[in-house]
Formats: C-alpha cells, structure tokens, sequence
C-alpha cells in the first residue's frame, strides 16, 4: 500500500521540488500540495494522507500552528517538518505541536526519500545537527538532578545503536559506524522503542539520558 504524502510549503519552486522528488519512489503518491496551511484542516480531509510534509514559515498561519490543529483532529496523521529554520525554538515548539519528524531543507535531495519511509515505519527522522539540539535541550533540566540507572534489557548492540542515536546519527550514519545494515539498525531501533516504551525519537533521547542507560 502507497504512503499518502500531502506537502504543505508557499514556495512553489520548492513544492515542485518535493513533488518530484518522492514522484521517483513508487512507493509514495503525492495527493495533494498546498502554498498556505490556511485551509489544511479542508485540504487534509480532502486528500487523505498518512503523512504530512510541513514547512513551518507560511502565510496566514504559521506552520506550528498549522501541526497542532491536524494533530488535534487528525492524530493518526504523521507529521514531517522540512524547513530551513534551526533556532532552539521552533524545534521545540514543533515537536511540543505534534511533529514526529524534522528535516533540514538543505538536506532533503539526499535525505528525505529515507525520512518519511522511516517516517511510515515508526521512526523519528531528524538531521543530525537537529537531533543533536534536541539533545541539547533534553539535557538542560536534566543536569541538575539525574535519575538513578535503569535497566530496561537492553543488548549491548542495542545500547551501541542508542549511543548513536543520542549522538545525533542518522539511521544510516548508524549503520555506517557500526558495520551493520540500515535494516538491521532500523530492527534495533524497533527492539528498542519497545523496550523503554516510548513512541518517538525525543522519548528515546530523554529516556536514555534521564535514567543514564548509556
């Protein structure tokens, strides 16, 4: 079955771009793209996606704001940032709104294609550089008190492949520093979403460093 892609992003050279892009994975339709999220509660039950590509600067209403309303109605519906903004706060507030992913426009030739099929599978894609500022901002409260070492079972592979994760790998950067397939990190990765019992890639950070599993 397709994954069901709606892009919502007022540049329209960008949109084409993206339209183009995931047009050569035969596994995604483009259902529907959109220059303002104005409407986007009429154009998501319009078009029906399972996944949402979302700019954050548009006009009318921003795209932050534009991610809490789907989230609210819409739950089920996965949400990816692509934008150009790094600053500590719209991370933050993007990913507080309901987004499960955030990708850096300047990455999305080599990175996207992979980003929202992890996406599907139950990950948290994020570039480097931004998993590495969610991190960042996960350990500032954390410093001051930390939680005494849990021990949720984990292997010591699994362990290996969380280090990565809190370092700000990508799934493929991962299996590049581990000699190991990106199917097999992506199988670690699954073992370990259930093993500390979270649901996204910020839970995964938080957990692992709240309660020093590595």
């Amino acid at each position: 079955m397709s994954i069901r892609i709606t892009i919502f992003d007022d540049n329209p050279n960008m949109r084409n771009s993206i339209r183009m892009l995931l047009s050569t994975d035969f596994s995604f339709e483009i259902v529907g793209a959109f220059g303002s999220a104005m409407n986007c509660l009429e154009d998501i039950k319009l078009t029906k996606p399972s996944v949402v590509l979302m700019d954050l600067e548009m006009p009318g209403i921003s795209g932050i704001d534009a991610i809490r309303l789907i989230k609210k109605h819409h739950p089920e519906i996965l949400i990816l940032v692509q934008t150009v903004f790094e600053d500590d706060d719209r991370i933050y507030d993007s990913i507080i709104a309901g987004a499960s992913g955030y990708v850096l426009k300047n990455t999305l030739k080599d990175n996207l294609i992979t980003a929202v099929k992890e996406l599907d599978s139950g990950g948290s894609p994020m570039s480097p550089s931004i998993a590495r500022k969610v991190l960042a901002l996960m350990q500032q409260p954390l410093n001051v008190n930390k939680c005494r070492t849990t021990d949720y079972g984990l292997t010591q592979r699994e362990k290996e492949v969380l280090a990565c994760v809190v370092n700000g790998l990508s799934h493929k950067m991962i299996a590049a520093e581990l000699k190991i397939s990106y199917e097999t990190v992506r199988s670690h990765m699954k073992n370990i979403y259930e093993k500390l019992h979270v649901a996204s890639l910020t839970e995964v950070v938080a957990k692992a460093i709240n309660h020093n599993i590595i």
